[in-house]
């Protein structure tokens, strides 16, 4: 081999091994996630971490409904002042009646007070952590690098101010984009659509006005949401302080999404896409479940889920599902732990806990039917399954709106469905080519990234632990003003300037008149 060839391959695989080296010295790292199906995707980057050498303690709320303790990372439990039953209950309100009754305007109003009743009960939860000292002395101690949390509750955040340690942010996104807001990230509401608006990023003069209106709304909601945070915040950070303040000394944002699925806008360096995260590795089936999927022959399979935290529904809207799923000739993987009539097909196998990104790979998986959670959506994505969706709350109604435009899937209500509207809404699916075309395109696009999601991920995480924080990525924007971010004081000086020089140059042009006309007037003669 010519020397010539020799050294770009010496290059790459110095390369190579340095990607493979993990590092010098694993760090401290104390994790305040967020519960249900928050904390699923977070598990991810927490496990992998811990697997490449750091250290980590994850606190944990005496009454959770999803994290538990594991073998992969030490736990923390503290008190809370309130029983699992309460937590559920609070969770329950916020699917409250969405199988029996179709939405409302009203009912935004009532979701927002749901969802200000369940955040105000994880803000007590974490007044309790703030207020047990021993706990908050040991934590203290550690010395820990850096705190991994979402942003989507602010016990996290406050907990990394108290310590003076970097915090990384690891979100889907927060209500009324106060994510960005916090961030100073630039949103022209000319293209940047709302949510719950129903626009796209190419608008009509109307669906721009509809937009701007809406973004007056959001407002009032960011008001009516964060409150209670600003109040904590401000009772243990200092009466200056704010949520937003807090939020904006954040190091970095590992956003799980990527612009295959959101609409292009305007982001900054400490922002990083992780979408997909949750679907990078894959595991052998159980034997049984295996048999049954491999079973279905030529017609394949259906995957069907509404996600971590729903898994029943009302009696008799699962006897629609039922009565479609016998008339369909392939197979159903269903996650199910309500009642069910005792006529369930042969063809439907109904499971408590479904390892949905493994079936989702099979080569015979034909459909996916989900709420349109984004953890879901990333599995079919990756995996490039069409689907049919059925929006239950939170922000799963946009997200469904994005794949619908795409082409990738159909959407239905879930409170109006009939049989006939469901088996319309698969055969839609299963035998309208552009839709798996549509879905394999946007798979390829979304997989063909030069770092796989969690080891970029994990890089940021450690690029922290390593340099104390990414202070350099911070714009000065949040040194700014709202009258300097937008340059009103400049554009106020110029206007001044302008009418001044106009102002004086009409006196010139008056005096220079009016000296002209007493000049050119003829001087009357004396008789």
């Amino acid at each position: 081999m010519s020397s010539g060839v020799w050294f770009p391959a010496l290059g790459l695989l110095a390369w190579l091994c340095c990607l493979s080296l993990g590092p010098v010295q694993g760090g401290k790292v104390l994790v305040v996630p967020v519960d249900g199906s928050h904390w699923l995707s977070m598990k991810i980057l927490v496990n992998e971490l811990n697997e490449r050498g750091h250290e980590i303690l994850v606190l944990v709320p005496e009454s959770s409904l999803l994290i538990h303790s594991s073998e992969s990372f030490k736990t923390e439990v503290y008190q809370v002042p309130f029983t699992k039953a309460e937590l559920d209950g609070k969770f329950n309100e916020l699917k409250d009646g969405v199988f029996l009754k179709p939405p409302k305007v009203t009912d935004l109003f009532i979701n927002l007070q749901r969802l200000v009743n369940f955040t105000t009960i994880q803000v007590t939860a974490c007044e309790s952590l703030l207020n047990n000292q021993p706990l908050m002395g040991r934590l203290k101690e550690r010395g820990f690098d850096v705190l991994l949390t979402d942003p989507f509750l602010p016990c996290g955040s406050v907990l990394a101010h108290i310590f003076n340690i970097p915090a990384v942010y690891f979100l889907r996104g927060l209500p009324c984009e106060f994510d960005l807001k916090a961030n100073m990230v630039p949103s022209p509401r000319s293209y940047i659509p709302v949510a719950f608006s129903g626009n796209t990023d190419i608008m009509t003069f109307p669906q721009r006005v509809k937009n701007m209106l809406m973004s007056f709304l959001e407002s009032y909601m960011c008001r009516t949401i964060y409150a209670h945070f600003d109040d904590l915040a401000s009772k243990y950070l200092g009466d200056d302080m704010t949520y937003s303040k807090l939020l904006s000394n954040g190091a970095i944002w590992l956003l799980r999404y990527d612009f295959t699925f959101e609409w292009p806008r305007p982001l900054l360096p400490n922002m990083v896409f992780i979408g997909g995260i949750n679907c990078g590795k894959k595991s052998p089936l159980p034997a049984d479940l295996q048999e049954f999927v491999d079973g279905s022959g030529d017609d394949g399979f259906i995957v069907f889920t509404l996600g971590s935290m729903v898994s029943n529904m009302p009696m008799e809207k699962a006897k629609q599902f039922i009565d479609a799923f016998r008339q369909i000739p392939q197979r159903v993987v269903w996650r199910y732990t309500g009642d069910l009539p005792k006529d369930v097909p042969k063809n439907v196998r109904l499971m408590k806990w479904l390892p949905q990104n493994d079936l989702l790979a099979h080569p015979k998986v034909r459909a996916f039917i989900t709420h349109g959670g984004t953890h879901g959506i990333y599995e079919g994505i990756c995996n490039a399954v069409p689907m049919l969706m059925f929006p239950l709350f939170g922000d799963q109604g946009d997200n469904v709106d994005r794949m619908v435009v795409r082409g990738v899937a159909v959407k239905l209500g879930i409170y109006d469905l009939t049989t006939e509207s469901l088996l319309a809404g698969l055969n839609t699916i299963l035998h309208a080519k552009s839709y798996k075309e549509n879905i394999v395109r946007m798979s390829e696009i979304h997989l063909d990234r030069p770092v796989p999601p969690l080891d970029l991920a994990v890089f940021w995480t450690e690029f922290v632990i390593r340099h104390k924080g990414a202070e350099h990525l911070r714009v000065a924007a949040h040194d700014l003003n709202w009258i300097q971010y937008n340059s009103l004081d400049v554009i106020g000086i110029l206007i001044l300037i302008i009418i001044t020089f106009l102002w004086m140059t009409l006196k010139c042009c008056l005096f220079c008149t009016h000296k002209c006309c007493r000049r050119g007037t003829p001087k009357k003669k004396k008789e």
